[in-house]
């Protein structure tokens, strides 16, 4: 538990310096919504961008782990989708909320917590399943989302039209082109220049810090709202239970994967929701609430779960 404590404790100061910044007003109006822009729109992307230019084939050629991962990953997804569109609730654009909601309970928190802690348990060997979960979970998963919400957003308009405007959103989504862009570069076998190569990491690098700010600063405007604790438990309890669960079930009885393969793909898929369902709950907004409180608190349970984890492991 203290190996993972040490590298949850910086997730936890993060956020817990934006409550304090938010409570104290030290930032003004808008502070939570032009932070939440400014990691959407310029640093997610150029992280997005660098990690798919700089990628190898070396680290991405396992196709039973990228199966095996994303059927779990989706199968998550669509059980927090299904489970939010059901709720006896009134309320506009069910669709994009629900797909907030089934994003952040199939969305581990790979690059923050699972890079760190895979280094740590499996040496340099687990660095290739963790960037292949990362690449994963951060631009398919987060793709699919943005394109389901744009869906819903831009629906009633015609099927032609709708289309078209959701085409036109997503070739225009940083979070979308960007790493596409850096696919492109990278399969044209381009090398980033130094200045280049330094832009996209000093603006990449601010991306999760500055989304756990967010985090908190959104939980100090939000601490006397209300929020269902029913989707906030259901959410937590898919990503610390069900999708461990799934992935450790294919990994083992469907795909054979090798020992290290499993355990890693098992430990990934148990990570506490990262900060992406949040960001875009909060550019969209939708099911903010939801997404917030369940980073925060799959975090802190991740401590028990993971460590139990890492005790298999060991």
């Amino acid at each position: 538990m203290h190996a993972v404590f040490a590298i949850l404790l910086p997730i936890f100061g993060l956020i817990l310096a934006g409550y304090v910044a938010g409570r104290q007003d030290w930032l003004g109006d808008g502070a939570t919504n032009s932070l939440n822009r400014f990691v959407v729109r310029l640093a997610l992307p150029a992280e997005l961008f660098q990690s798919m230019a700089q990628v190898t084939h070396a680290q991405i050629a396992h196709p039973a782990f990228v199966v095996c991962f994303s059927i779990a990953m989706m199968a998550t997804y669509a059980t927090g989708f299904v489970l939010d569109y059901r709720r006896p609730v009134s309320r506009p654009n069910r669709i994009s909320g629900a797909a907030i909601e089934g994003l952040a309970a199939g969305y581990a928190n790979t690059a923050f917590i699972g890079i760190p802690l895979c280094l740590g348990v499996f040496g340099p060997a687990g660095l290739p399943p963790v960037i292949l979960a990362t690449l994963l979970t951060v631009c398919a998963l987060f793709a699919f989302s943005i394109a389901v919400v744009e869906l819903d957003l831009q629906s009633g308009q015609g099927v032609g039209r709708t289309l078209r405007n959701v085409g036109i959103a997503l070739a225009t989504n940083p979070l979308v082109f960007a790493p596409i862009a850096g696919g492109v570069v990278n399969v044209a076998g381009l090398a980033l220049g130094g200045p280049v190569l330094q832009f996209t990491s000093l603006l990449g690098a601010a991306a999760s810090p500055c989304a756990l700010v967010t985090i908190g600063l959104f939980l100090a405007e939000a601490a006397t709202g209300s929020v269902s604790r029913l989707a906030v438990s259901r959410v937590v309890a898919l990503k610390l239970l069900l999708q461990p669960a799934l992935t450790g079930a294919l990994a083992v009885f469907v795909f054979h994967l090798e020992p290290l393969w499993t355990k890693a793909a098992i430990l990934i898929s148990a990570l506490p929701v990262g900060t992406g369902p949040f960001m875009l709950a909060r550019l969209y907004e939708r099911e903010a609430d939801v997404a917030s409180r369940a980073t925060l608190i799959s975090t802190i349970l991740s401590l028990v779960t993971v460590s139990l984890l890492l005790a298999w492991i060991a």
